[in-house]
């Protein structure tokens, strides 16, 4: 038995957000986003009108309607984002109550994985659809970045890169030989993990990162806050990214995992028919692509359109090239992302 993407969808914003646009807020231009990450436009959801839940919920009925399969038919809920509603819970139950689909009593798993969330995802599903224990997986990526977003010179590096949307699949057992997810290799290393990352708020309470340079509550009072005034008032609410470092490590585990999984499946990059990359950078996506030596019209990138939606990136990317007509049944399609953590990992399906 394995496991086969049985139906596929994506949903994004309306509102487009040129770079142009963003020139209103920080000292930048549509030239210097360019040339550093490839992206011409992203989209932002609206304020009160929708979350990171909603926009994982459209994506997830356009997947089920295509999946073929009743809302109520969904055993299990896999959502994985690093933008969640709230602290907690996760999104899994918001995106099962957004689907009215309580009465089932479907089990929700959150995943933290940010820009490797939807492969791990996939391989966490994998596993239980092949142990037989559920039929009907829903695995959605959704991410509302805006949300959190410093919309300032200081954090303009990190913020012209990000965007918002969903992206879902429906996942069922086959018997088909040729057909369904042939492997998923998955890898980190915590090493460098606050060198790309949200520090604050959290409950770190200063022990990893020291008093210094990200402040944290009096530790000779009780209790305390995930919001200290020195945050405040030192801007240290805003994701950090130490872009050169990522880069250069990105452009080395992203072959050497899909490496992996050719190599445990018999199989070289000559075989791959669709290669499906997290949109991180397009510059990271180019430079992977030369290594691997794959011509244009294998690779899927659509940064340039919707930026980096980190855990939605994957099945945005894949959904668009599906409903395209770029991948087609019997095609090896090859997905593989790196993200924070650092987190990385790869996964090839045969459709």
């Amino acid at each position: 038995m394995k496991t086969k993407i049985a139906g596929i969808g994506h949903y994004v914003p309306e509102n487009i957000v040129t770079n142009d646009d963003l020139t209103q807020f920080m000292d930048t231009t549509d030239e210097w986003i360019r040339e550093r990450t490839g992206i011409e436009e992203r989209r932002y959801a609206t304020k009160h009108k929708e979350s990171t839940t909603s926009l994982g919920a459209k994506a997830a009925k356009i997947a089920i309607d295509r999946a073929g399969i009743k809302p109520e038919e969904v055993d299990f809920i896999i959502f994985a984002t690093l933008s969640p509603d709230y602290y907690f819970p996760g999104c899994g139950v918001l995106l099962q109550r957004e689907l009215g689909i309580t009465k089932s009593e479907a089990a929700a798993l959150d995943i933290r994985n940010q820009c490797s969330g939807f492969v791990y995802g996939l391989s966490i599903a994998d596993q239980f659809i092949k142990s037989g224990m559920y039929k009907n997986i829903l695995l959605v990526g959704a991410e509302m970045h805006s949300m959190g977003l410093d919309f300032s010179d200081e954090g303009r590096a990190v913020t012209v890169i990000f965007g918002d949307g969903a992206g879902a699949v429906v996942l069922q057992p086959t018997d088909k030989e040729d057909q369904g997810i042939l492997t998923t290799c998955l890898h980190s290393d915590g090493t460098h993990a606050e060198e790309l990352a949200m520090i604050n708020p959290g409950s770190h309470g200063g022990y990893h990162l020291g008093v210094e340079k990200f402040g944290y509550p009096d530790p000779s009072t009780p209790g305390g806050v995930f919001v200290t005034q020195k945050m405040v008032d030192d801007n240290m609410l805003s994701p950090n990214m130490t872009g050169q470092l990522v880069f250069k490590t990105a452009v080395v585990k992203f072959p050497e995992v899909i490496k992996e999984a050719l190599d445990k499946t018999g199989l070289t990059t000559e075989d791959i028919d669709i290669f499906v990359p997290h949109q991180a950078n397009l510059r990271i996506s180019q430079f992977v692509q030369r290594t691997l030596k794959l011509p244009d019209e294998k690779v899927v990138n659509n940064i340039q359109k919707y930026g980096n939606t980190t855990a939605a990136s994957i099945p945005i990317a894949m959904s668009e090239a599906w409903e395209q007509g770029r991948i087609k049944e019997g095609n090896l399609v090859c997905l593989a992302a790196f993200g924070s953590g650092f987190t990385w990992g790869s996964a090839l399906i045969r459709w």
